[in-house]
């Protein structure tokens, strides 16, 4: 296991003239409910408005002159492609996100808006990903992945020291869980500092790859079905590092149904005035589930992205 606490504070050095000090808000709505203190910390306002940012911006100023040279690849329909724009842009390092031909327009105008270069390929995020290595393993240039690297975790970490600073006494944290990079470089530092807190992994019951994993013990290949939580859906890269990380991090994990995804979003928007996307409503839906467990406790509810279609919250409203 790597030394979080060390690895993350180097990361935030490096990371922290360009990412977002993102606040934690109070919420008076859920620490009523649950007799508890709860607050939300506010990712969803994040440069390209998702914590992933935090992860690219951690990896490219991890790399050498060289490396910086040769580019960088990555592939992403989502929020992982956002974040590698923006910091390739930042740091001027040219590079390119492949997106499958079927990708929805507006996903493909925001990463271009944020200055990156798009190539098409394949009809699904797994063809991208095989043609991204690929120009990887041919031209030299730094293959990305959205959570399958040490730097990348590191730098999701950081929204774990964040939390460290600004809050004292926190006795758990509710984390959704993808691939869990987010899960794995939050909970590392936070243990680091008190093994005591407690990390609460939450996922869709239609995209739960990872909680099925460790629940079988090993890393399997399922099906995902479609869910508000976008953010996390999808399988898990085998032989991930994350995967064994989860393993030693997550103290309960509990799944969410689309219904309580759908409420968690409304929660956000309604009571906090914070435009959250489906990954972060699976949070606020997995500390809906327990509340009842943390009277008297302080809480923290990671509001991961704020990425939402006017479509999706018109259905949800």
């Amino acid at each position: 296991m790597i030394d979080f606490r060390s690895n993350i504070e180097q990361v935030y050095k490096r990371s922290n003239p360009h990412i977002r000090h993102t606040p934690l808000e109070h919420s008076p709505y859920l620490s009523n409910l649950a007799s508890a203190n709860v607050f939300l910390k506010l990712d969803n306002i994040q440069k390209t408005g998702s914590f992933k940012f935090r992860g690219a911006i951690s990896k490219m100023t991890s790399m050498s002159d060289q490396e910086k040279s040769n580019g960088v690849v990555t592939a992403s329909t989502g929020n992982h492609g956002a974040a590698c724009s923006l910091a390739m842009s930042t740091l001027q390092i040219k590079g390119k996100i492949v997106v499958p031909e079927n990708v929805h327009k507006n996903k493909v105008e925001n990463i271009l808006n944020l200055g990156g270069e798009i190539e098409y390929y394949g009809d699904d995020c797994i063809d991208a990903e095989e043609r991204a290595q690929e120009i990887s393993k041919t031209t030299g240039a730094t293959y990305i992945s959205p959570y399958n690297d040490e730097a990348i975790v590191c730098g999701q970490g950081t929204m774990g020291l964040e939390i460290w600073e600004d809050l004292k006494g926190v006795d758990a944290v509710f984390i959704s869980v993808g691939g869990g990079g987010l899960i794995s470089g939050v909970g590392g530092y936070l243990k680091s500092m008190n093994e005591s807190i407690q990390i609460y992994g939450v996922s869709p019951k239609n995209s739960c790859v990872m909680y099925e994993s460790l629940k079988a013990g090993k890393q399997l290949d399922l099906p995902s079905e479609p869910t508000l939580s976008d953010g996390t859906a999808g399988g898990v890269e085998f032989g991930s590092m994350t995967f064994e990380m989860c393993k030693e991090i997550i103290d309960d994990f509990s799944i969410v149904s689309e219904e309580e995804i759908a409420k968690g979003i409304q929660i956000g928007v309604e009571k906090h005035h914070q435009l959250i996307e489906g990954a972060a409503g699976t949070a606020i839906a997995g500390f809906m589930k327990q509340k009842d467990k943390f009277k008297d406790k302080t809480v923290v509810l990671v509001m991961c992205g704020g990425n939402i279609s006017g479509a999706v919250l018109k259905s949800i409203f």
